[in-house]
């Protein structure tokens, strides 16, 4: 599969790109993990909870700093089984852009 540099400017849920060498870490204050409680992984922060869905969890679980986008997206299209690239890496795209504009995640400098 080729990647490339993505635009999301597009997109008016986002408003940069994102390279697929770009590798996402978890910002502070935010903490990632499983929460058994809630059976589902979590986004800790001082002012509440967000609770992800199994897709948002596994792609949170990538952005550890070593993971590049391309590699993200290649892990994920393998755990789904999905034939078709471009829905794997659109989906992740965007995961990444809303994540990022909330202050979830930042690019690891």
């Amino acid at each position: 599969m080729a990647l490339r540099r993505i635009n999301c400017e597009k997109d008016p849920m986002t408003t940069a790109s994102i390279d697929p060498a770009d590798r996402f870490e978890i910002r502070p204050p935010f903490m990632f993990r499983w929460e058994q409680s809630q059976q589902a992984h979590v986004l800790l922060y001082p002012e509440g909870i967000v609770k992800l869905n199994k897709t948002g969890g596994d792609i949170l679980n990538c952005c550890d700093g070593n993971t590049n986008v391309a590699e993200l997206i290649e892990k994920l299209g393998a755990l789904y089984e999905v034939s078709d690239a471009d829905v794997i890496r659109n989906g992740v795209l965007r995961f990444l852009e809303v994540s990022r504009g909330k202050g979830w995640i930042r690019i690891k400098a």
